[in-house]
């Protein structure tokens, strides 16, 4: 899930962290799509050696998307998992190693958190479906027209858990879409695929860092290896600086907000389901063809280069005169330390910390103030020093109370500002909107002007209409009669939704004023403030969770049972005498079984994906853990505004008492089902090309039920344990698609078999420092960058690809010409080229014009680097052109078609080409012409 926020502030902090990822598009043709050869130089001019996919972040867009249809089956939705996977793999590339990681069972940390979304995704969508119903029938008896309400199962996102029957055939179709890749793309020619399905405990991002952890300890690692991880969530950035690994990117998608989705009644844009008056379709074009279309564009992708970060922090928390030896990668992780303070996936954010309000900054300077007296650092390799952080959070809770001032001050500024807002729109708003044939259009609207009909009907018709406005409202407390004549009977009361200020949830805390401590413990915890007791239980509790954190990030899952047992976070001030407090956790822990988990996280809602005698524990009255699964619960805002943003108060579920219910059901459990809730490992698979096929091989004719040792020199470095799987993929034998609209795989070549990471001793632990060997990358940031913010009111944009001196393809002058000639330039029109660079400003001449529908490739060089290193020749079409005009300099032509609103359209007004270019016969002739 991430840290909210985090990611917005750090983008915003450290902008040239952000690089926009370069993608080659597939060509197509007569309506099919040419294949995309991978094995060719990277366009971003990097070469990644390894790609992990952390596939949740994959499985959730791709089966129930915001911005699109939704599939409509279940094999649609593996389609477009493949679909995403296989774009991923183009951009990225990666040349040793793919690592497809799933969340498999949680740390019960993290399940808690799990059961408060699933109970209130649940809560949510019964509420809007509701919801929904009772407007649609409101506007139905006004007589509004709605489309006919579509019978559809709705997908219920929490299946895309552990022990789910989707889940299972998920980790089938990848196995299949693994092998299919690997006897037909040449990008996967060499390449070692391991999968880590849900069976296998752990969540998919922290299996990831494992890996490479274990990996990192072997004497054959190659410590120079380019990672590059794939997830949305922010605590990845966390969990790559805790690497250590200097070449480490992160790919995700590019955050758009406010997108545009259409009305849920009538399939509009323009307002929401609570605006919905059922008002008729409007004509969307000349002859409606544009009826169905969304305005949607295809989701981007951007690269965080972790390696510019560091540079970023290091010059951010290098100190002078300290009393003992600096060392940046220590003062890495005590970063990453204090990021946990302002939120993440396992213990609630202190309440004097929000990170919209400038909280890491506020942590970090009180940090280099305080670490003169602490002696040394926070943390180290994973493990807390506690007496050190008290005093960081001792500082932080003398200025407390002035934080929370603050807060509300803010508050109330912004709460005045946006109702003068409100007012002087009010107040500027014309007093008369003329409607029908001669209501205002917007600029840009794709339909071309109506004719206009019989005028003076429509003149009259809004006379009258603007007579009847100014009559009703020339007395706000004066109400009408039915023929139109004052009535006495008093004023109209105003509506709530009218007035200039918004009913605002009540806060019974108030920690803006004198006593808010005792106040805040008395409503969350229900204790009095006095009690130093239970105000040490829950600080102790908040220490362990801290500790068990970083233990997390940095060494692996300490203890599978370990859970914050409070809704609600202490003050930094109660941060009193925690030097002394046990951070050790219990050994030997085991993580739950699958539906185990199911039981823990899920509401009875969504019972129907257990089995039938387990499901009845959810919803039978007479069940032993029925209060496990309420049918209703509150949720606390905490001073915030939305409900999303607010605590739901669920009762923590008791293990012993679960696993006593669950023992009497375990027998009902069907072999499917007992093999569903079993815990499983990782796959690697190989093709018939990579050096490790024939060893493998060799094992399954064997027979060798004993675990081998990989060679590492036969895998990239690369150690563990091999063993016979019992669903293996073999060569020559046909692997069956189950994605019926796939095709069965006849001459299959790949072979897969169980992978096991390198084992360590419990007590082990995995230095977080650089290992020998590694090559600082070279420094990216220049003495301007430093400044360079994305909150000082100036349009900033990332660059394109990792060579910052880089230039995109351009068009040449003959090119707009036949653009400007064979393309509409009407003002009604959708022209792609109606806001084109103005001519002059650019003239490469490796660039060609497209043709009808298709899309600018860049030709890349066959020269254009090697495989090891990170920069190369710059091609000629990335030369840096000598600019003759002011324009600001496009991204690749590809992303310039996106951006038509850069630039003005009066240069093609003329009556010749672009420019005012006189047009010539020869060019009427030429159109279509490729120029090179």
């Amino acid at each position: 899930m991430g840290v909210p926020a985090f990611f917005r502030w750090l983008s915003r902090k450290y902008p040239s962290i952000i690089v926009n990822c370069v993608e080659e598009k597939a060509k197509e043709c007569n309506g099919v799509k040419a294949p995309i050869d991978t094995s060719k130089p990277n366009p971003n001019e990097v070469e990644f050696d390894n790609l992990y996919l952390d596939m949740n972040g994959i499985i959730h867009p791709c089966t129930h998307p915001e911005d699109k249809p939704a599939p409509k089956n279940e094999d649609e939705m593996m389609v477009a998992i493949f679909e995403y996977i296989d774009r991923i793999f183009n951009i990225v590339r990666p040349r040793r190693l793919l690592y497809m990681a799933i969340d498999g069972v949680a740390p019960r940390a993290k399940m808690n958190q799990q059961r408060s979304r699933r109970f209130r995704a649940s809560k949510e969508g019964m509420e809007a479906a509701e919801e929904k119903q009772k407007i649609r029938q409101e506007i139905l008896a006004k007589g509004g027209i709605l489309p006919q309400e579509e019978v559809k199962e709705r997908f219920d996102s929490n299946c895309i858990t552990p022990g789910t029957e989707f889940m299972d055939n998920l980790a089938k179709c990848l196995r299949y879409y693994i092998a299919d890749r690997l006897n037909s793309d040449p990008g996967w020619k060499n390449l070692t695929v391991i999968l880590s399905d849900a069976s296998a405990p752990g969540e998919g991002e922290h299996k990831i860092m494992d890996y490479i952890r274990r990996q990192r300890a072997q004497p054959n690692h190659d410590p120079n290896t380019h990672h590059c991880l794939c997830g949305a969530d922010a605590d990845l950035i966390m969990l790559g600086l805790a690497t250590h690994e200097p070449n480490f990117t992160i790919i995700r998608e590019e955050f758009k907000p406010n997108k545009p989705k259409p009305c849920a009644l009538c399939n509009q844009m323009g307002h929401e389901v609570k605006e919905c008056q059922g008002l008729p379709r409007e004509k969307q074009g000349k002859h409606d063809q544009f009826a169905d279309s969304l305005p949607m564009a295809e989701q981007e992708f951007i690269f965080i280069r972790l390696c510019v970060l560091r540079e970023y922090l290091e010059r951010e928390l290098t100190m002078a005169s300290l009393p003992f030896t600096f060392d940046f990668e220590r003062s890495v992780d005590d970063w990453v330390f204090m990021c946990f303070f302002v939120g993440n996936d396992f213990l609630p954010h202190l309440p004097s910390l929000e990170i919209r309000e400038g909280a890491i900054d506020r942590l970090v300077n009180i940090y280099k103030n305080v670490v003169h007296k602490t002696g040394g650092y926070l943390t180290e390799s994973g493990f807390v020093n506690l007496q050190r952080v008290q005093m960081i959070m001792l500082a932080v809770g003398e200025v407390e109370d002035s934080i929370f001032k603050k807060r509300k001050d803010d508050d109330d500024n912004f709460k005045r500002r946006q109702k003068e807002k409100r007012k002087r729109m009010k107040r500027d708003q014309p007093s008369f909107i003329p409607g029908g044939q001669f209501s205002p259009q917007a600029l840009g609207n794709r339909s071309s002007p109506q004719a206009i009909s019989n005028p003076r009907q429509a003149a009259f018709e809004m006379r009258m209409h603007d007579r009847q406005n100014s009559t009703t409202s020339s007395s706000p407390n004066t109400s009408l009669t039915s023929d139109g004549s004052p009535s006495l009977a008093g004023g109209i009361k105003r509506k709530a939704e009218d007035s200039d200020s918004e009913p605002e949830p009540e806060d019974n805390i108030r920690l803006w004023e004198t006593g808010w401590k005792q106040r805040y413990y008395k409503n969350k915890f229900d204790v009095d403030a006095s009690d130093e007791k239970f105000r040490r239980k829950v600080v102790q509790s908040y220490v362990e969770g801290l500790c068990w954190v970083l233990r997390y990030y940095y060494q692996g899952c300490a203890s599978w049972n370990w859970y914050y047992p409070f809704h609600y976070a202490p003050f930094a001030s109660d941060f009193e005498g925690i030097a002394d407090m046990p951070s050790d956790f219990e050994k030997g822990s085991k993580p739950f079984k699958p539906l185990e988990q199911l039981m823990g996280v899920f509401p009875a809602a969504s019972g129907n994906f257990l089995p039938p005698t387990w499901r009845k524990l959810m919803t039978d009255p007479e069940s032993s853990i029925i209060d496990f699964y309420p049918e209703d619960f509150a949720i606390d805002l905490n001073g915030k505004k939305y409900a999303w943003q607010g605590v739901a108060l669920l009762p923590f579920v008791d293990e012993r008492r679960l696993r006593a219910a669950l023992e009497e059901v375990y027998p009902d459990l069907t072999p499917e089902e007992n093999r569903r809730n079993s815990l499983g490992g990782d796959v690697l698979f190989v093709g018939k090309h990579h050096p490790l096929c024939d060893f493998i091989v060799e094992q399954y004719k064997t027979k060798n039920t004993e675990p081998v040792d990989i060679p590492p020199e036969l895998c990239h470095g690369i150690q563990g344990k091999l063993t016979l799987n019992d669903n293996a993929v073999l060569p020559e034998q046909t692997v069956e698609s189950p994605v019926p609209m796939l095709r069965d795989l006849t001459q299959n070549s790949a072979v897969s078999i169980s992978f096991k990471d390198p084992q360590f001793d419990e007590d082990f632990v995995f230095k977080a420092v650089v290992l020998p060997g590694a090559k600082k990358p070279a420094p990216v940031l220049k003495p301007g960058d430093w400044e360079k913010t994305n909150n000082d009111g100036r349009p900033w944009r990332p660059q394109l690809g990792f060579n910052r001196d880089r230039k995109p393809v351009h068009l040449d002058q003959s090119a707009f010409r036949t653009l400007g000639h064979t393309m509409p330039r009407e003002r009604g029109m959708p022209g792609m080229y109606a806001n084109a660079v103005p001519l002059g400003t650019y003239g490469s001449p490796y660039a060609r014009p497209l043709l009808s529908g298709q899309q600018q490739i860049p030709k890349l060089l066959s020269n254009l680097r090697p495989q090891e290193s990170w920069r190369g020749p710059t091609p000629l079409f990335q030369q840096t052109p000598q600019r003759t005009g002011g324009a600001a300099p496009l991204l690749a032509w590809n992303r310039m078609l996106q951006s038509q609103n850069q630039y003005q359209p009066n240069q093609y007004q003329g009556l010749g080409g672009p420019m005012n270019y006189p047009q010539r016969p020869e060019d009427r002739m030429d159109r279509g012409r490729q120029v090179w």
